[in-house]
């Protein structure tokens, strides 16, 4: 069975995910409190986290924030109010994989958890390893350096990263790295791609331009470096 915490204080939709997620060979694991999931975080072993931000305690960002800071780089699905995006851009900003706003269709939760497992179960067997414009990609080990300094990523900023080498010096569109790294294509006002590639270009030790963007397109891992 996959292992998935979620982190919420809402106890009447807890339950209910408790016995959806049963059917769906996913066990899941429940704290309602922002100190204590934090160290459930930390210590655990958890493929993903589902993580409300208003939580007792310490809210949903400042456990993010501290999590990478942690450097630990566990899948983790934000819970927001809907219409918040101030909420769904600071999440992606701290090192979030995906959103989801509340109140959510709990069939569209269960998709997006499959999508986030199904990825970080593929980061493991695909085992070839790549070398592109300085970057240095091992699915195998899920390990990543750029010009010989390792970088500590998230699973959505790994599989981000591997679809642009893949097709290294070539545009890759917003729409196929989207489902590449999200498991969806864009909607017409999601920022989740622009903030995750301002992500990985912040963690590089030089040169962040290697990464181009082709305006209104897509984006280009460049071979000269």
């Amino acid at each position: 069975m996959h292992s998935v915490l979620l982190i919420d204080d809402d106890h009447e939709m807890s339950a209910m995910l408790t016995e959806l997620f049963k059917r769906e060979s996913v066990e899941l694991s429940v704290v309602d409190d922002g100190v204590k999931g934090l160290d459930a975080a930390l210590n655990g072993d958890y493929e993903l986290i589902l993580l409300d931000v208003m939580l007792p305690g310490i809210d949903g960002m400042q456990l993010l924030q501290r999590l990478r800071q942690q450097h630990r780089d566990t899948a983790v699905l934000m819970l927001t109010a809907r219409g918040d995006d101030d909420d769904r851009v600071m999440g992606l900003e701290l090192g979030a994989d995906d959103y989801l706003p509340k109140p959510f269709n709990p069939r569209e939760l269960i998709a997006r958890v499959r999508a986030l497992l199904r990825r970080t179960a593929n980061t493991t067997m695909q085992a070839e390893k790549l070398v592109a414009g300085g970057f240095e990609l091992d699915p195998a080990k899920a390990e990543v350096s750029c010009d010989g300094q390792s970088l500590v990523i998230t699973p959505t900023e790994f599989d981000i990263l591997r679809c642009l080498m893949q097709q290294a010096g070539q545009m890759v569109s917003k729409d196929q790295l989207s489902v590449a790294a999200l498991g969806r294509k864009m909607g017409p006002f999601d920022r989740s791609l622009d903030v995750h590639i301002s992500n990985i270009r912040k963690k590089l030790p030089s040169k962040p331009e290697r990464i181009q963007t082709v305006r209104g397109r897509g984006y280009r891992l460049t071979t000269q470096v």
